[in-house]
């Protein structure tokens, strides 16, 4: 699928994953609608980018917002490419150290989040896309975001993995049911990645990270996922997968 004269909608845009794929889009030449909970982020790098970029406010769980977001994106033009950034991840075991049970609050908030999120872009964005006209015989592409934890979900990542392991139980079925519309449904499966959620620890655990990583052993650089994201947005026969981007990782207990 060409990217000239077409839109795409990335959520979690402002910043990580989402930006990056936000930067690898616009400069293939589309227009990009920025959705974040971070105005501040998301209306400077929309600023940065000029005037094929957009910025869109709004929890992706949110059905009216999102829903907002998506009218805001078909718009502009024709919506054919939606990618989904936005994710939360605490960490908390299911029997805490002193013998409490995990927060279920917690655990509704991660799947709420993670998975329903997802699947409220993948719903939205795919109605959206439905009513182009086909590009060569295709109308638009969704592609979500899990993680290497929904095979390998490591201690305290019993919501996360759960959450995750959800988007990719859905990515077959969504394709299949959008199947007939021209629209294809992709999953990426990133290990771990130098993004802002690890900005803050410490140098020597961020070299232990890399170091269980086979090849190449260094974290994951943001703009390889998104690379990855116009690569699946180029590719029409990619549909129904989940790709692992991990450098051959598989987390360890711990």
């Amino acid at each position: 699928m060409e990217l000239e004269n077409s839109v795409a909608l990335v959520t979690g845009g402002a910043s990580g994953l989402g930006e990056a794929t936000v930067r690898r889009l616009h400069a293939g030449g589309a227009k990009v609608l920025i959705v974040d909970l971070n105005p501040e982020r998301g209306e400077a790098l929309a600023a940065e980018l000029g005037e094929r970029a957009r910025f869109a406010s709004a929890n992706v769980a949110d059905p009216a917002a999102v829903a907002a977001a998506v009218e805001a994106a078909a718009a502009w033009g024709p919506l054919r490419v939606a990618v989904s950034c936005a994710g939360i991840g605490p960490a908390a075991k299911v029997v805490g150290r002193d013998g409490s049970p995990h927060d279920l609050d917690l655990y509704r908030k991660v799947i709420e989040v993670n998975l329903i999120g997802t699947f409220n872009v993948l719903r939205l964005a795919a109605a959206a896309m439905a009513k182009n006209e086909p590009a060569d015989g295709e109308r638009g592409v969704v592609i979500n975001t899990a993680s290497v934890a929904a095979y390998d979900g490591q201690i305290g990542q019993v919501a996360y993995s759960s959450s995750k392991g959800a988007v990719v139980g859905m990515t077959l079925p969504a394709a299949r049911d959008l199947s007939q519309l021209g629209i294809r449904v992709m999953t990426i499966a990133p290990g771990t990645f130098d993004t802002p959620l690890l900005s803050g620890i410490p140098e020597n655990v961020r070299e232990a990270l890399a170091a269980g990583i086979p090849f190449p052993r260094r974290l994951g650089r943001p703009a390889e996922y998104a690379e990855l994201v116009h690569s699946i947005v180029a590719n029409p026969y990619l549909n129904g997968e989940v790709i692992r981007l991990d450098g051959a990782l598989r987390m360890a207990p711990r």
